[in-house]
């Protein structure tokens, strides 16, 4: 049933590809309960300090009334109060990842606002990719006490990752890419069971998913050099691991298309590596179909 799986595993850059992206969503379910208590106290935090941003929206206003500083005078303040914690307010901020009249009430809604595009129907931390909340704590100075540089290398690496047009990198790659994360990691030690973290991130690292992904294959009696048995890691569970990460990717080449701002050479690569897996090219015939559909491809920003 995973043949393909395992023949494309057997590429130890592609088996890296999906190691590393899956250590990112190994680090973002250890912080997403922490991220989301620390935005729900500073949302409180803003509302007992600022009363006056407690006032209700009276139009409704949307992302593009903020763009345009057309917007209602609360929401207008808000827009100033979310500018004044941002840690690098010269950059692009993504209004329309926003609610803006919702700002008032929920706090995930003003999280949003120091994220990557794309995340309008994102409602809860837990329904976040991993880039968004590494943007989050990057932006936000709510999280000051995490180390710029080291939150920055992180999304450079995760931005290396999904964005390498053939999906594989390389083992030198791994190992910047496991001294970013550790460094990263070592930030939380006061907050978070670290310990844990590590040694999932450790497992992942190091276990071979090739062995893992055979499947219903008998074992006794085989000497087998590597432990990776002894993780109890299922083909479906790989299988799902990297169907994440791919439709990650897509979701990012859908949000370039709809801005008229796609790769064409990285979107023919992607396809060509979904057409050459059966398995691959059935599960996401539909997410292809909706990007060239909007005509992704036609112009390189």
């Amino acid at each position: 049933m995973y043949e393909n799986l395992a023949v494309r595993l057997n590429d130890r850059e592609y088996k890296n590809w999906v190691k590393g992206g899956h250590c990112l969503y190994i680090l973002k379910e250890a912080l997403h309960p922490f991220i989301d208590e620390h935005m729900r106290v500073f949302h409180r935090v803003l509302l007992r300090d600022k009363p006056s941003l407690g006032a209700q929206c009276p139009r409704s206003c949307r992302s593009g009334d903020i763009k345009l500083s057309r917007a209602c005078a609360p929401c207008l303040q808000w827009k100033s109060e979310i500018l004044n914690h941002h840690r690098q307010p010269d950059s692009i901020l993504n209004w329309d990842n926003c609610i803006p009249s919702a700002w008032r009430t929920k706090h995930w809604e003003l999280a949003k606002a120091y994220m990557p595009r794309g995340q309008t129907r994102v409602n809860a931390a837990h329904q976040c990719d991993p880039s968004a909340l590494l943007n989050l704590i990057n932006y936000c100075d709510r999280f000051a006490f995490v180390h710029s540089s080291y939150v920055r290398e992180l999304i450079k690496c995760r931005n290396e990752l999904m964005h390498s047009a053939n999906l594989h990198v390389s083992d030198a790659w791994m190992k910047n890419f496991k001294l970013a994360l550790t460094r990263f990691v070592q930030l939380f030690s006061q907050v978070l069971n670290t310990t844990q973290v590590e040694e999932d991130l450790t497992r992942m690292l190091t276990v071979d998913l090739s062995i893992c992904a055979i499947d219903a294959v008998d074992y006794t009696d085989m000497e087998v050099e590597d432990d990776s048995m002894n993780y109890n890691i299922s083909p479906e569970l790989i299988s799902q691991w990297e169907a994440d990460l791919l439709e990650e990717r897509l979701r990012e080449l859908r949000h370039l298309a709809e801005n008229e701002t796609m790769d064409a050479e990285q979107l023919m690569m992607l396809d060509g590596f979904l057409q050459e897996n059966k398995d691959l090219s059935q599960r996401f015939s539909a997410e292809l179909q909706a990007i060239s559909a909007l005509g992704g491809g036609q112009r390189k920003s």
